[in-house]
């Protein structure tokens, strides 16, 4: 079981070359991977803004990538967002925060580029 950080999913579903290959083939052969809903929502927000094009609107993307993926929602729960209000700040980005806390309540590792995970007990592979 793995959970996914947003770029590691937008770069798997689009095949982008930025996916380490390693990852890819994590995400790949992984029995269950995770999508957080705060992922779909940085998604959501992205896409409305103009600041992500991924050639469609969020309605024409998901849930058919998610299901195409067999990939698995994760919601956001009260542990989870209890979790994000103790988490020191060595990262300020509201949505990776919550990917963290999510992370460490569920003691699952998580796919993602971003070496600043590092600093929390998590499990980052790449």
């Amino acid at each position: 079981m793995i959970l996914l950080d947003t770029h590691a999913l937008i770069w798997f579903i689009t095949n982008d070359s930025k996916l380490s290959p390693a990852a890819n083939q994590l995400i790949a052969k992984s029995s269950k991977v995770l999508v957080s809903t705060a992922t779909l929502w940085e998604i959501a927000i992205k896409l409305s803004i103009g600041k992500l094009d991924m050639g469609g609107t969020f309605d024409d993307l998901f849930p058919t990538h998610l299901d195409d993926n067999n990939f698995t929602l994760l919601p956001m729960t009260l542990a989870h967002l209890s979790h994000v209000g103790r988490l020191p700040f060595h990262h300020r980005d509201p949505f990776d925060r919550l990917l963290i806390a999510q992370s460490m309540t569920e003691n699952m590792p998580i796919i993602s580029k971003d070496a600043h995970f590092d600093a929390y007990s998590v499990t980052r592979l790449w």
